[in-house]
């Protein structure tokens, strides 16, 4: 099963992505970590990635892709993988069609004043990467997962946020176009678990037809 979520920051398909991968066996390719963690290996173009994050610049089409390439090779991708944060414009799902098909499209939708709440109140944990939100009642200030204070991302800044959203709005509508009768829309305006319900419904239905 070859997935692709789309949704902008904030909508939830992270969390999303977690729950599919837990029921359906199926590794989170999130390009975001896949990025970093390169840019952390000390390689050369994990310096290159690196250099361009540190300056704001987002990385190309052409490296995005590469690093694609080489995590879908993987065994752990053999029976098939989640795409979350990618492909995030039409020239990106056109170069990903040449090496892949994907079987199915879940798009987050959320309206982006929700979105844009919430991300104002995302923290990020700089150790391990867990994220947190200070509108939870069990928001400490420290990560959940190895107790490192959290912080505000640049980009979780009000007017990041909102550049972000305007980006995402003109991208998203020829992505949907292109992947056409594979699309499954989803609300992720309630809490996870109803967020879910219907995409694992879906899952299991397409599962069972093929």
């Amino acid at each position: 099963m070859k997935l692709i979520l789309l949704g902008a920051a904030g909508s939830g398909k992270g969390t999303l992505a977690k729950k599919i991968t837990k029921d359906f066996g199926i590794p989170q390719l999130s390009m975001g970590d896949m990025l970093r963690d390169i840019a952390s290996s000390g390689s050369e173009l994990g310096k290159k990635i690196g250099d361009l994050q540190r300056q704001g610049i987002l990385v190309s089409n052409e490296i995005t892709f590469e690093v694609l390439k080489e995590r879908i090779s993987k065994n752990d991708c053999k029976n098939g993988f989640i795409l979350d944060g990618y492909p995030r414009t039409l020239e990106q799902a056109k170069l990903l069609k040449k090496v892949t098909d994907v079987d199915a499209v879940i798009s987050v939708e959320l309206a982006f004043d929700e979105i844009v709440r919430r991300l104002v109140a995302r923290r990020t944990c700089p150790k391990c990467g867990e994220i947190d939100n200070t509108a939870y009642a069990e928001y400490t200030g420290n990560c959940r997962k190895c107790q490192t204070p959290l912080f505000q991302r640049n980009d979780d800044q009000p007017e990041s946020i909102k550049a972000r959203l305007e980006v995402y709005k003109q991208n998203i509508t020829p992505l949907i176009n292109f992947y056409g009768d594979k699309v499954f829309k989803v609300s992720s305006a309630n809490s996870p678990e109803e967020t879910y319900k219907p995409v694992k419904n879906f899952l299991k239905n397409w599962e069972a037809k093929s």
